[in-house]
């Protein structure tokens, strides 16, 4: 139930009072403190005031019978306490005003991503987390002075065993105390040759295997995500991890004796067991934010009334969680409140995930592999028909309109390569532009790949993309809680669109004969997958890998006689242009990396180069010329609400340092 819950027959638990533990309900939670701190040694935030730090472990215990809980897989598998709940715990950090009652009300729940912090380096412009909060590591404070009390949950199971990371601790299903099997896939590459490698993803904790010699599993091999798998013979292989020159026997390795190369992904498939319950993450996340909300969290300092609204960042694969959380219905908890707000899936495109379901990989995103359960129908808001299947769904439909919350859609130009972005504003034949509904907002930032990378770049020929969309997000943050607040209406969408010829098939995707470079030859499309019959009734995944049926519409944005996008939210970057900036790599566009490639100083140096583009003295008459109209650029975006007034000396400043490096570069 959640934090505050009303008190039944079934609701009674046994808290044991300890001087590190905070009662928080009476009947069904608790809250461990660990610690609690001053934020960057007490400074002053606005009229917020000084922040405290607050860490520790939330303790939650859930009616496996209610009606808001059936959504979250196998519950009916969990082991229940004496009353009859479900119980479950996860990390937790939480920065608030010290004096709550000086905050703004609001609370933005940072989704951890892999168990790490994230708003404070995309929206507080910092340049990295220990998770310590020291003045560096707060940036410029932009939430803070605005008074947002800022929370984040663990939600996720196989965070890496490593470091200070949010974790979440799940029971484990059984059936009538039975263990539970189930076929896990995992699959990788790697960029030097090995003779071992992790089924876990990326360090991530893994499945171990449950017999390591039953004939069910299989090593495959092959040369691209289309490529045919080739079985490599079981006699080859092993359930191993390579030491000190011996293959030692590891359920969570797999070892080849002749091994694992460079340039190819390796996918085995196997029997785990012992299935933990995944889907109550996200019932952490509702029900802590829930508690937030509804006063329950007064041994926190925020009692009742103290925080109103609450609004949920998600980057990557927690925007990609966000959107699960929505599409399973998440947003209502146990007695009937809406929890989130507002929700901001950030980077997510078109794409759920492994979340839900049993022997979810959650770390597992839509790169080289597309057959995890991540860019799977439906894609967009609304009711559609899946071509593929004949099934009738949508991302929101769940929800009924009373725990609707406002939604902001932002996705770099990356996403339309790797998560197929188009899908979420365009039919799912791609043949039309969809209409949104009236609490949704979606902006593609034209230009951008994942995540911005440093400027000034680094590297030799093949520079990654700097366009910085942080400036875009921090004032859709104060846009997103002005229409929670008062329904001040919020800047309108910008995508690429059919309509508009701003999107295109990438079949015609034209981009100008650059130098050495490329457009992409192989695509992120997503396809019909069948992972068995019980997949979408009951979560269970019975065929691995999935059976792989008809491609979807596969739309990017148009490029201009630069290579840079036309359609989207355009910086003064793009706007005012003095480099083509892409979201993709020819070599592998679903990596979510982009190119940078300036332009040539001077119209001799281009026709030297061979390079069709504009140099920058052919564009711009001088670099007073060139400041001028990105400021008048940036002025049109602070008009339209897209940029904040405090961030016009950032971005002009971050104009002058481009100018600069263009201008200073060798030929």
């Amino acid at each position: 139930m959640p934090i505050g819950g009303r008190l039944n027959n079934r609701h009674l638990i046994v808290l044991t009072f300890l001087l590190s533990t905070s009662v928080v309900s009476a009947e069904a939670v608790r809250i461990d403190v660990r610690e609690r701190s001053e934020v960057a040694e007490g400074r002053s935030y606005g009229l917020a005031g000084a922040y405290e730090r607050i860490s520790g472990r939330i303790h939650f215990a859930v009616d496996p019978e209610s009606r808001v809980n059936r959504m979250v897989r196998d519950i009916g598998y969990a082991p229940t306490n004496e009353a009859g709940l479900v119980e479950f715990s996860a990390d937790f950090h939480l920065l608030k005003p010290k004096q709550i009652e000086a905050g703004n009300g609001a609370v933005l729940f940072d989704v951890p991503n892999r168990g790490h912090r994230v708003a404070l380096r995309r929206l507080h412009r910092a340049a990295g987390s220990s998770e310590k909060d020291s003045e560096p590591e707060i940036g410029d404070a932009f939430l803070l002075r605005r008074g947002f009390s800022v929370l984040w949950v663990g939600w996720q199971l196989d965070v890496a065993p490593k470091g200070d990371l949010l974790r979440f601790r799940p029971p484990i299903a059984t059936d009538s105390g039975r263990p539970i099997e189930g076929l896990v896939r995992s699959d990788f590459f790697v960029s030097e040759k090995v003779l071992s490698n992790s089924l876990g993803d990326r360090g991530h904790v893994a499945y171990p295997v449950v017999a390591p010699r039953d004939p069910r599993s299989v090593l495959t091999v092959r040369r691209g995500p289309m490529g045919e798998r080739q079985i490599i013979p079981r006699e080859k292989w092993q359930f191993a991890r390579y030491e000190d020159g011996h293959a030692v026997p590891d359920p969570t390795m797999v070892y080849l004796e002749t091994g694992f190369e460079p340039g190819r992904i390796y996918e085995v498939v196997y029997v785990a067991q012992a299935p933990p319950v995944a889907g109550l993450g996200l019932a952490a996340i509702r029900d802590s934010v829930s508690g937030l909300k509804d006063g329950a969290m007064d041994a926190l300092g925020i009692p009742s009334g103290a925080i109103d609204r609450a609004i949920a960042f998600g980057s990557s694969q927690s925007g990609r969680l966000l959107r699960t959380f929505l599409y399973d219905g998440f947003n209502e908890d146990e007695r009937g409140n809406k929890v989130l707000d507002g929700v901001i899936p950030h980077i997510a495109g078109g794409a759920r995930g492994s979340f839900n379901h049993r022997f979810a990989q959650p770390s597992r995103s839509p790169g080289a592999s597309f057959e995890y359960a991540n860019r799977i129908f439906p894609f967009a808001d609304g009711m559609q028909v899946d071509p593929a299947t004949g099934a009738r769904d949508g991302l929101l439909l769940s929800l009924g309109s009373y725990f609707m919350p406002k939604v902001f859609y932002t996705n770099s130009s990356a996403e339309y390569w790797r998560s197929v972005s188009a899908l979420t504003h365009t039919t799912v034949d791609g043949t039309a532009d969809l209409r949104l509904p009236g609490d949704v907002r979606t902006y593609h930032f034209a230009g951008t790949q994942h995540g911005p990378a440093p400027f000034p770049p680094r590297g030799g020929a093949a520079l990654a993309n700097p366009n910085d969309y942080g400036w875009f997000l921090r004032a859709l943050v104060v846009a997103m809680d002005a229409w929670i607040r008062d329904d001040t209406p919020p800047p309108p969408s910008r995508v690429a669109s059919l309509e508009e010829g701003t999107l295109v098939e990438a079949e015609e995707f034209s981009f100008p004969p650059l130098p050495g470079v490329r457009a992409p030859a192989e695509l992120g499309r997503a396809y019909a997958l069948d992972h068995g019959p019980q997949f979408r009734s009951k979560g269970v995944i019975t065929l691995e890998p999935p059976k792989v049926g008809g491609a979807y519409p596969f739309l990017v944005p148009r490029v201009d006689e630069d290579g840079n996008e036309v359609g989207g939210l355009r910086s003064p970057e793009i706007s005012v242009p003095l480099a083509t900036y892409t979201g993709w790599v020819p070599s592998n566009p679903l990596s979510g990396a982009g190119l940078y490639i300036p332009f040539a100083r001077t119209r001799a140096e281009r026709e030297a180069n061979g390079d069709p583009r504009l140099s920058a003295e052919e564009r711009y008459k001088s670099r007073e010329e060139y400041l001028g109209l990105v400021a008048q650029a940036a002025m049109d975006l602070i008009d339209g609400g897209y940029l904040l007034d405090e961030d016009l000396s950032g971005v002009l400043s971050r104009a002058r340092a481009q100018w600069d490096y263009i201008m200073s570069r060798p030929e």
